[in-house]
Formats: structure tokens, C-alpha cells, sequence
């Protein structure tokens, strides 16, 4: 692996930003600079590597500045990790399957997948897509999601590297690759073996619009206008009120709930009412879950409509009369029980139609106490969708999460405690997660482009499916399509007949096949020995969101299949927001376009505001700091050509002896800047490293090479050993500055370095206070500067050039501040071109009197 990227080269007359990205960009790639060496980080001790489990995007959708923000914080560290001398293995995923691609192939070709249509070698979509959407078979539609995702991530890669991600691009893996295939369906298969997945028919949270279950951690409420409508059921004694949103689940009502500690309704308890319209006996029955003040206080329990009805049913072991179906509709045919001619009314209609006719029945019957109420209440949606979810009873597959077992739930909380959170609080969140779980991972979703179960049913006599005697891919088989491949010991013939056999109809939820990244990545099918000696991984990197989902279902895989934590160290990000402090997204309208932002300020200015947004805490975008994050990447260029240019300070002055006092308290208080920038970095702090590192660089820049430039050109009148030193001192400043800003600033680094030393930047090594040794005092550094601030602060307020001279300065500082002022006379009196510097010892603060030489 070459990491010469070039040979030193002359400095420019007018160096500039512009074209920079795209410069290195192609020296980084041609020489391999980002590499990941696995021979040489196999022959070397564990702790020698450093593997990032880089969080793999959704390669149809879209990147917002908040992605930018994210992926630069995992790349900041990086780069340090490669600099200390680390094997840095860094790949790069795409998450390309599920529901965000399928919409996206939808919307872009016009086409829809209809399963039950033969495949066409020879089809070709529309070139433009038409009102209707074209139905094609599922094989069609799935090759038309690779296609699509291929471009999408050709996009995504070329925005990355301008992003200046040190990624290793040869190195990239896809979540619906046959390799991640073969290893999710290797993990489900391991998974079910062990007892820890299962399949089970059961109230499902089903998106109407998307045809699929969605797991709990899929779900976010959002605030809809409803109404309640007061119903009277009819009672032993009398009319029985309750109070609902949904009335028109009155035909799949099975019995009505209060308090047990009601006294209002004690009396009904064990006894039954009957349901308006539809005349059906229901039984009345106690749970805690009742709330006596809410509504009327006594509810319908429905199968289902909300969660609660879930609960209900399962621990009162109450009867199903299912009404809505998985298209949103109410089903066609009456549930058990239920008569069929009210029920007409309401058949085949969409819940709002249904909703409606159900209240003009019950205006008609008499049932409809007053009118409905309107309110406002949070009603649960799939986070991708735009319709209220149902509850359906479908059959799913499902993984142990710890929602139905306290012995799970508390290893899995002890898992978390395992991992270094940055910032440590976060774990918090998992925790709260984990403990808040209420029922196991669902990880089958009814959809097309995902990971297939590698799963068959033997069909009996009458063509059902065999449920209990699954039919299991053999492992050396794997990746399989059960929707085309055919099980061991049948023929393709005996697809979906009698006696025969048919496929698993249903694919792995997208985090069912994320939630294997490390193992997808670090090579646990494909690289046994890469795969012991990285994992577990030192770094997940990744935004708060998605606690509840992407890591905590990847401490579960690891957690089943390798008894460990997947990685060390957790880093999480927050939110880019907008300046009312709200996320940025792009379904909110409010998200800002990367490509923009970079074009117009360049990349190191973006990557420099991202480093100011600490661990954990949300950020809101500001485009005024991008120019500043600009001005400090074009103070570098100039501050380099400066000292390489017109003062001639050349590599081999690097770490060479300085006599000059300034010039030894420079390096003194560089030193501890190192101390500081490295501890920081080895904390995730990049933030606080780079305020340290910043604050010194303009320190050096506005103060010292003013302060020594005089000397350095050896027009002071002094010593050729004061140029020397002067020199000495501001290259090995140079390159210590340019090493500490390269991780935040790649770009501008790169060039400077490219001017004056051999190789990348990011292939030298990380400063060290070995390499800034001395005896100088750091409390010169700050006594020179502000003397000489006072010179120049007398001369703006007379507003006379900053090279005009001076007549008299005396300066008045404490005692113990007499002797740095008198070390740093000579370079005082050259840059503030004093005629007469007079100091003494005074009380209080340092004080300067300067008269200006009289103009002509």
C-alpha cells in the first residue's frame, strides 16, 4: 500500500480552497492513502487495529447536512486512529433493501409488484412511468431494486469522498448482497435452533397502505383530530355507557372493561350486556389496565383497536371477531357470532367509510347518546407512513427480545452496561428502552426486496400449509430464494400443490439484516481470521434515534451468537436542527441540502462547524459559521505559504534546537496543547480538541509570527542563531498544527503538507509531547502577547498604520512578569518597531504607555 502521495512541491503564489476536494480526492484514491492493510493488522496485536462499525445509510433515500454532520464525527476519529499508528479498518455499507427502496422503484419506474405473475426475462420499464402503475413479478421488481440502488449508491460514494470520509473504498458491502444474505439467513436459522426465534399467528401492528407488520420499535404517535362517541350497550338493569373512538369496531367488540376497584361497575362484573345494532351478548370483566377516569370508565375491548385491546385479549383470554383486514377494509364476511344483514353495512368499507355508516345506524337504533365529542389525541403510525396503523391477527416471525422474559430483559440491560457510551449518559436511553419492552422482536415484514426466510411448509392432502414442520435451507445451500428455489426432496413441480410444497412468503425486516453489520462487515461468513481479530469492534458510531433499534438489535444478534457485546465503545451523535431546534428532515421540509452547503463553502468549513457539535448534543445549523470554519482553512494556506514561502523554513528545521527564549515558551505551551487535543481525542471529545488546537493556532498566527518574522528575515540587527531559531520554532509549530488539524481538516492539511514534506498528512504520525521537549515557560508566550497587543491597540486608536513607529513604550508588569518582558525585548521592540522600550516592575496588571514617533 503506496501513501506517497507526493514529493514535497513548491508553495503556490496565491493558494486557494478552490478545487482542493477534487485534487485529493484522486491522489487519496490513487495511492491508497485510506487502505486498510490486513496482512500487516493480522501480524499485529489486537490493539493495533481499530474497526469501526460505520453505520451503513439508506442508499435510496436522501442525505440531509445532519448526515454530513454524523458521518464526519466517526471520520474525525478515524483519521486520529490511523494517525497514532493504528490499523484503521473502516468499511463503508449500503442499506439497501426494504421499504424506502420499494417506494422509491414504485415512484421512479411506475411499476408495482404483483407476486403472483410469471417472471419476464425481456422486460424493460416504462421510460416515463404512467398514472397507473405497471404490475410485474416479483423477480422483475426485485431486479429493478438492485438497479435502481447500484446508481443511488454511486451517488452516495462520490458525495462521501467529497465529504473527505477516509473510508476504505474497496471495502464496501451491501445489505442485500449474496454475502449478507447468506449471513442473515445463517443467523435466523442459528437463531431458530436455539429457540430464541419463532413463528406465531397473533395481533399484528399492520400498515394498511404498505400491506406489513411493523414492530414496536418501528412506531411514533402523531397528534390526529378524532371524536368520542357516547354508545349505550344494553344491560341487565339498564343502558350501559362507554365512551370510543372507533365505533365502528362495535361488530368485533367481545366484552366491556372496568376497574376492578369501580364501584360503579362492580355490579356488572360477571354478568353480560348486548352490543347496540348488531345485538350481541358480551360478557363484562375487571383489568387494571381500565382507567376510571377516562371517558365513561368503562370501555369495549375490540379485536383489536389499539394496544390495550391486545393486552386484554391475551390475559382475559377473550374470543376473536377480526373486522379489518390487511387492506384497511372491513372484511366481507361477518365475524363468528355477529349477524350478518347489519353487518352488510358496514362490509368492504375503509374504516372512515365504515365509521361513518356505523353512526347513522346507531343515530337510527337510538343508541347514539348526544353527538360525538371532538378531540385531539395521539394515534399511533408506522414511522414511514401516512396512514393510522390496525391491529390484524397475521402469522410473523419473531425474535427473543426480552419483552416477554425478565431473565432476557436483564442480560440484555446487562449487555448495555458492557459498552462505553459516549456521552455516557445515553445509556440511559437504552436501558429505558430495553425496560420498556412489552412484547419480542417482530422480524417478518410483507414485502418484496429484503432478505427471504430460508423457510418451506410441506403442503397436505387438502394443500395446506404444514406450519409446525418447517422445511429449513441446509446451511451450505445459503443465500436461498424460497420463492424460486426448491427444498430438499421436492421437485419444482410440486410448487403450491397438494403433497407438495410452498415457499415462506415473507422478508426480514431492514434491522433484522442491519442488525448484523459487524458480522456482515468484519467478514463472519466470508473472513473467519479478519473476523477473530476484529471483532468485537471498537467503535459503533451512530445518532440517538436509533438506540431503540439499530443497536440494541445488534446487541441482541451478538449478544444470541457470539455471548459478547458487539463493539467497545458506543459514540452517539445528535440532531443537525433547524434554528427553531427542530430535526432536520426531509418530510419536513426544513433539511439542507449537502452538495449546497459544500459547494459553497468547501468541505473542510462544513467538516470544521460538524467538529464543533459535541457527543450526544443536538446542534443547530448556522450557515454564518461555515465562514468561519472557511477563515480558519484559508489562515492555514496563508499562514503555510508565509513560513515556508517567504521565510524559507524548510522540513529538515522541524524538531531543530531553538535558543531564543519565545521560541522555546512556543513550543512549552504547544506541548501542552498536545497533551490536552490527544487526551481529548482519545475521550471521542474531538470537539474539545479541537477548540484547544484552534485557540492556539490563532494565538501563533496573530501573535507570534508577527512577533518573530522581524528576526526570522535576520533584519532585527541580531545574531544569525535568532533567525535560526525563529525559524526552527515556527516550522516545528507549522507541522505540529497541521498534524493536530488534519483529522477535522483534511483538505487544507493535505495541501500544506503537500508543500514541504513527503507522503499524506494522514499517514504521519500523531504529535507527541516527546517531540516538543524543553525547558521553555509557557507564561511567556502570554506576556509577549499581550505587551505587544497594547502596542498595536495604541496604534489603532490612533489609526495609524500597524508599521508605523514608536517613540516611547514603557511597559509597567508585575515583578515576576519584569524578566519575560526583558526576554522578549529584542522581538517587541522589531514588531511594534519601537524606538525606546523601557520596562519596570509595577503593581496590578501590565500596563504599556506608548507614544507614537511624531509623522513628518
Amino acid at each position: 500500500m503506496s501513501t506517497d502521495v507526493t514529493a514535497p512541491g513548491t508553495v503556490p503564489d496565491k493558494p486557494t480552497l478552490d478545487g482542493l476536494e477534487a485534487k485529493w480526492v484522486a491522489a487519496w484514491a490513487e495511492d491508497d492513502v485510506y487502505g486498510f492493510d490486513r496482512a500487516a493488522a493480522l501480524a499485529a496485536p489486537r490493539a493495533q487495529t481499530f474497526a469501526i462499525d460505520t453505520p451503513p445509510p439508506t442508499a435510496s433515500g436522501s442525505l440531509h447536512v445532519g448526515h454530513v454532520f454524523s458521518y464526519t464525527h466517526t471520520d474525525i476519529v478515524a483519521r486520529y486512529h490511523r494517525m497514532t499508528g493504528k490499523h484503521v479498518f473502516y468499511p463503508m455499507g449500503w442499506d439497501d433493501n426494504g421499504l424506502p427502496t420499494e417506494r422509491r422503484v414504485q415512484n421512479y419506474y411506475g411499476v408495482r409488484c404483483d407476486p403472483s405473475l410469471p417472471y419476464d426475462e425481456s422486460f424493460q420499464p416504462p421510460e416515463k412511468p404512467g398514472k397507473d402503475q405497471l404490475p410485474i413479478s416479483r423477480r422483475n421488481f426485485v431486479e429493478l431494486c438492485e438497479r435502481l440502488t447500484a446508481v443511488d449508491e454511486d451517488s452516495f460514494e462520490e458525495l462521501w469522498r467529497q465529504v473527505g470520509l477516509s473510508v476504505d473504498w474497496s471495502n464496501v458491502y451491501r445489505t442485500i448482497s449474496e454475502t449478507s444474505r447468506a449471513t442473515a439467513q445463517r443467523a435466523f436459522l442459528h437463531n431458530l435452533a436455539r429457540g430464541e426465534a419463532y413463528a406465531q399467528e397473533a395481533p399484528t401492528l399492520w400498515d394498511v397502505t404498505f400491506r406489513t407488520a411493523v414492530a414496536q420499535a418501528e412506531l411514533e404517535d402523531r397528534e390526529r383530530p378524532g371524536a368520542y362517541h357516547r354508545i349505550a350497550f344494553a344491560g341487565p338493569t339498564g343502558p350501559v355507557h362507554i365512551e370510543t373512538t372507533r365505533p365502528e369496531l362495535l361488530p368485533a367488540c367481545v366484552a366491556l372493561v372496568a376497574h376492578p376497584d369501580d364501584e360503579r361497575y362492580q355490579p356488572l362484573f360477571g354478568q353480560t350486556v348486548t352490543t347496540p345494532v348488531f345485538g350481541v351478548e358480551v360478557p363484562v370483566v375487571a383489568h387494571r389496565l381500565a382507567e376510571p377516569g377516562k371517558g365513561s370508565g368503562i370501555a369495549m375491548i375490540c379485536t383489536f383497536g389499539d394496544l390495550n385491546d391486545v393486552t386484554w385479549w391475551r390475559e382475559l383470554q377473550l374470543p376473536t371477531r377480526p373486522v379489518v383486514g390487511w387492506d384497511g377494509r372491513l372484511v366481507p364476511d361477518a365475524p363468528s357470532g355477529v349477524p350478518a344483514a347489519p353487518y352488510a353495512e358496514l362490509a368492504g368499507k375503509t374504516v372512515f367509510s365504515a365509521q361513518a355508516r356505523m353512526v347513522e345506524l346507531l343515530r337510527e337504533s337510538g343508541d347514539l347518546d348526544g353527538e360525538p365529542r371532538p378531540i385531539t389525541h395521539p394515534v399511533k403510525f408506522f414511522e414511514k407512513g401516512e396512514r393510522p396503523l390496525e391491529i390484524v391477527t397475521t402469522r410473523q416471525w419473531y425474535i427473543r427480545n426480552g419483552g416477554r422474559d425478565a431473565d432476557l430483559r436483564a442480560a440484555l440491560v446487562a449487555r448495555g452496561k458492557e459498552i462505553q457510551w459516549v456521552p455516557e449518559h445515553m445509556r440511559h436511553r437504552y436501558e429505558n428502552w430495553v425496560e420498556g419492552l412489552n412484547g419480542d422482536w417482530l422480524v417478518s415484514r410483507q414485502r418484496f426486496f429484503g432478505v427471504p426466510f430460508p423457510v418451506w411448509y410441506r403442503l397436505d392432502d387438502a394443500g395446506e400449509p404444514v406450519y409446525d414442520q418447517p422445511l429449513l435451507a441446509p446451511e451450505e445451500s445459503l443465500p436461498v430464494d424460497p420463492s424460486s428455489d426448491v427444498p430438499e426432496g421436492f421437485t419444482a413441480d410440486q410448487r403450491g400443490v397438494p403433497g407438495g410444497f410452498m415457499a415462506d412468503p415473507d422478508v426480514m425486516d431492514t434491522w433484522a439484516t442491519s442488525s448484523l453489520s459487524p458480522q456482515v462487515a468484519s467478514g463472519w461468513d466470508t473472513d473467519p481470521e479478519l473476523f477473530a481479530h476484529v471483532f468485537p469492534m471498537d467503535l459503533r458510531p451512530q445518532a440517538h434515534d436509533i438506540i431503540r433499534t439499530w443497536l440494541f438489535s445488534t446487541v441482541v444478534r451478538a449478544h444470541y451468537e457470539q455471548g459478547q457485546v458487539p463493539w467497545t465503545h458506543a459514540a452517539i451523535s445528535g440532531f443537525v436542527v433547524d434554528p427553531d431546534r427542530k430535526k432536520m428532515s426531509k418530510s419536513k421540509g426544513n433539511a439542507t441540502t449537502p452538495i449546497d452547503v459544500l459547494q459553497k463553502y468547501g468541505t473542510d468549513a462544513v467538516r470544521w462547524r460538524a467538529a464543533g457539535a459535541r457527543p450526544g448534543a443536538d446542534s443547530p445549523f448556522d450557515e454564518v459559521q461555515m465562514k468561519v470554519g472557511r477563515r480558519l482553512a484559508i489562515k492555514l494556506l496563508n499562514v503555510g505559504k508565509f513560513v515556508l514561502g517567504s521565510l524559507g523554513a524548510t522540513a529538515d528545521l522541524v524538531g531543530a534546537p531553538v535558543t531564543e527564549p519565545v521560541d522555546a515558551a512556543l513550543l512549552a505551551r504547544l506541548r501542552g496543547v498536545v497533551a490536552e487535543a490527544t487526551a481529548a481525542m482519545d475521550a471521542y471529545n474531538y470537539t474539545r480538541a479541537l477548540e484547544v488546537t484552534e485557540t492556539f493556532f490563532w494565538q501563533f498566527c496573530d501573535d507570534h509570527v508577527e512577533l518573530v518574522k522581524t528576526r526570522a528575515y535576520g533584519e532585527d540587527g541580531g545574531p544569525a542563531e535568532g533567525a535560526a531559531s525563529a525559524k526552527a520554532g515556527l516550522a516545528t509549530a507549522l507541522s505540529v498544527l497541521n498534524r493536530l488539524l488534519a483529522p477535522v481538516l483534511p483538505f487544507a492539511t493535505e495541501e500544506v503538507w503537500s508543500w514541504w514534506q513527503t507522503g499524506s498528512v494522514h499517514r504521519a504520525p500523531w504529535p507527541t509531547t516527546d517531540e516538543l521537549a524543553g525547558d521553555g515557560d509557557p507564561e511567556l508566550v502570554t506576556v509577549a502577547a499581550e505587551a505587544l497587543a497594547a502596542v498595536r491597540k495604541a496604534k489603532s486608536e490612533a489609526k495609524v498604520s500597524m508599521r508605523a513607529p514608536v517613540q516611547t513604550a514603557v511597559v509597567h508588569a508585575p515583578p515576576a512578569q519584569v524578566a519575560l518582558v526583558e526576554a522578549v525585548r529584542r522581538d517587541l521592540v522589531a514588531a511594534g518597531i519601537i524606538a525606546e522600550l523601557t520596562v519596570s516592575a509595577g503593581d496590578g496588571p501590565m500596563t504599556v504607555e506608548v507614544v507614537l514617533a511624531p509623522t513628518e
